[in-house]
C-alpha cells in the first residue's frame, strides 16, 4: 500500500482531534488548491480512514463510531439549534427518556429551566446537566456504564426502561438511511433505544445532517416509529416524502 503524504498524515491528525477536516480550511492551512485537498480527502477515504461528508470528511467508518470528544466538536451549532427547538417540544409537567449522544445532551440542557419534569435517562452526562435543576425529578437507569462517553447500557438498563410509559422521549441515532432505516453502532446501546421507543408515547428523534453520511451496522428501527424529527437542514426529497407517508412531523432547526 502506498505511504501515506505528511500533508495526509496531518489531515488525519486533524480529523482525530476535531472530529471534522474541511476543505476550504485545509486548502488555506496548506496553500495548496481545493482540488488537492479532495484528492487527498477521496484516498483517505478510500483506505476507510475517514469519511466524506459535505464540505470535508469526518473520522468514521462503517463498524465504529466518532469518539465522544470528537463527537462532541462534530456541528455544535447545529446541535445546539436541534436541543433548543426539541426542548421547545416538551412541556412542563410530563414525563420522558433521554437517552446517550451529544445532541440529546443538548436537549438536556435546554430543558434546565422546564418544571414539573420527570426525566428518565441511562446518560450519566445528561443526569450532571439536569441534577442541579429544581424542577426536574431524575431517574438514573442501571446497568453497565460505557467509559467512552456514560451511556448505561446492557440487559439490565432494558429491563428498566421497560417498566415505564412516559409521555415523550429524546433519542440520538448514529445514521440514517434515505430509505428510513435508522442506524447505530452498539447493539447494546441500540436495544436501550429500541425500549425507550416501545415506551414513549411520542418519540422526538434529534439528529444533524451529517447522520445521511454515516454508514452504521445495527438496525435501531425505522423512521416510521419517530413521531417527530428536529434536523438542522432539509432533508432530501425522497426521505420528505417517507417522513410524510408515515405522518413523521419535521422541525428544522437552523443554526442562528
Amino acid at each position: 500500500m502506498e505511504i501515506i503524504s505528511e500533508r495526509q498524515k496531518h489531515i488525519l491528525h486533524t480529523a482525530k482531534k476535531k472530529g471534522r477536516v474541511n476543505v476550504d480550511q485545509l486548502a488555506a492551512f496548506f496553500r495548496v488548491s481545493p482540488q488537492t485537498i479532495r484528492k487527498d480527502l477521496n484516498e483517505l477515504c478510500n483506505r476507510q480512514l475517514l469519511q466524506r461528508v459535505h464540505g470535508g470528511a469526518i473520522i468514521g467508518s462503517s463498524i465504529e463510531n466518532v469518539s465522544y470528544e470528537a463527537r462532541k466538536l462534530l456541528a455544535p451549532q447545529s446541535k445546539k439549534a436541534i436541543g433548543k427547538r426539541a426542548a421547545q417540544l416538551i412541556p412542563d409537567n410530563c414525563s420522558l427518556f433521554i437517552n446517550i449522544g451529544t445532541t440529546t445532551e443538548q436537549v438536556a440542557m435546554e430543558l434546565t429551566s422546564h418544571r414539573g419534569l420527570m426525566a428518565i435517562t441511562n446518560n450519566i452526562k445528561a443526569i450532571d446537566i439536569l441534577r442541579s435543576s429544581p424542577g426536574i425529578e431524575l431517574i438514573i437507569a442501571g446497568g453497565l456504564v460505557r467509559r467512552s462517553d456514560g451511556g448505561i447500557v446492557g440487559v439490565a438498563a432494558v429491563d428498566f426502561i421497560n417498566q415505564f410509559k412516559v409521555d415523550y422521549a429524546i433519542i440520538g441515532v448514529s445514521g440514517i438511511d434515505e430509505d428510513g432505516l435508522l442506524l447505530d453502532y452498539d447493539l447494546s446501546e441500540v436495544r436501550v433505544a429500541q425500549a425507550i421507543i416501545a415506551n414513549s408515547r411520542h418519540v422526538i428523534m434529534v439528529a444533524d445532517m451529517m447522520k445521511f453520511n454515516r454508514n452504521a451496522p445495527v438496525r435501531i428501527g425505522h423512521i416510521s416509529q419517530i413521531d417527530t424529527l428536529v434536523i438542522d437542514g432539509i432533508p432530501s426529497k425522497k426521505f420528505r416524502d417517507l417522513c410524510q407517508e408515515h405522518e413523521v412531523v419535521l422541525e428544522i432547526a437552523e443554526p442562528g
